[in-house]
């Protein structure tokens, strides 16, 4: 493959020597004796590397550095100086130079050139073909992440129109056990659409702020149970945790169940009380999820209440995020514990 080489050089018979080398192989070299010229070859077309002199008519090639910085000319440039002048390369390089070639009067000269030029083509050629490469990536993965917000969009609201016709069923239910069945089961779709609903809100589509998913889950959950006179109260605690999307429903789903429990037997009908869901960090891949209330507590290796269908809910969810639910001992009331392994 040809090349187009820019030799900025005030020295006419060394260039002339370069472009003679340099044609045998098909290449083409433009002359520019000085910074000014440079600039307008540059603009008028297209070059694959600049080779510069340092000395130059009342300038040197750290200042051509320099200003091909600031008129944004990022093409690879060889940097030629004399023999004893090693430190005036070193400085040109860290100025943006690509490589450099010692000028002498031996015959190594045009091949080291020659080199040098080639491999800066090279590898300018490679680091323009890794930033295509990764913005390729980049695009594909706005695309992915905008194409999965959209499906998470379309699963939050299709689960939405499923709680809405379950509490149309609630609403006409004449059986206060089938209007607290829909109702339980109205609150686990609610858990499962918050969930996606997060992820699609989230500038991160595979995890799940909890402390914003949790404070949403709580209010519609409260919404849903309370009594008219409101005496029992539901509060929140969240560290800014943030989960994958299948700890994020798992959690979402325990506190659905155990909030929803403690609302139907720890307090006595007429009697007020609260519960309180905390979520917090406690080592740095170790967090816990913690329901406790006030009332009446639980028996040890009692038989669960109702069909038992959310105590079997909570045990399996548990184990998915740990080494399962645990019930603390409390003076007063229940304290139920999820212990929650965090993954990278």
């Amino acid at each position: 493959m040809s090349m187009c080489i820019l030799y900025l050089d005030d020295d006419v018979a060394i260039v002339r020597l370069v472009q003679k080398a340099l044609g045998r192989l098909g290449h083409e070299v433009v002359h520019a004796e000085d910074l000014d010229a440079a600039l307008q070859h540059l603009s008028d077309r297209r070059f694959d590397a600049v080779v510069l002199d340092h000395y130059l008519r009342g300038t040197t090639g750290h200042d051509v550095l320099h200003r091909f910085h600031a008129e944004g000319i990022t093409l690879p440039v060889v940097y030629v100086t004399g023999s004893n002048e090693a430190s005036i390369a070193i400085e040109a390089m860290k100025a943006g130079a690509a490589d450099y070639v010692i000028k002498t009067v031996s015959d190594d000269f045009l091949p080291l050139l020659i080199s040098a030029i080639e491999q800066s083509i090279a590898t300018a050629q490679l680091r323009e073909a890794k930033a295509r490469a990764d913005e390729e990536i980049r695009l594909g993965k706005e695309r992915a992440e905008a194409l999965l917000a959209e499906v998470n969009h379309r699963v939050a609201n299709s689960l939405a129109l499923v709680a809405s016709l379950l509490r149309l069923q609630i609403s006409n239910s004449q059986s206060e056990d089938v209007r607290m069945e829909l109702a339980e089961t109205q609150a686990r779709i609610n858990a499962i659409a918050g969930m996606h609903r997060s992820l699609y809100t989230s500038d991160d589509v595979s995890r799940v702020e909890m402390d914003r998913y949790l404070g949403r889950l709580t209010s519609e959950i409260s919404n849903s149970l309370a009594g008219p006179d409101g005496a029992v109260h539901l509060t929140l605690e969240s560290d800014p945790i943030s989960l994958s999307a299948d700890q994020a429903v798992s959690v979402g789903m325990v506190v659905t169940e155990l909030v929803t429990n403690a609302f139907k037997y720890a307090y006595p009908e007429g009697a007020g009380g609260e519960i309180r869901v905390r979520l917090r960090q406690v080592e740095e891949m170790r967090a816990l999820l913690s329901v406790e209330d006030d009332g009446v507590g639980v028996t040890s290796g009692a038989a669960p209440k109702g069909t038992g269908l959310g105590s079997r809910i909570v045990k399996a969810m548990a184990l998915s995020l740990g080494p399962g639910l645990e019930y603390r001992p409390t003076e007063r009331g229940t304290c139920a514990e999820v212990p929650i392994h965090l993954k990278a």
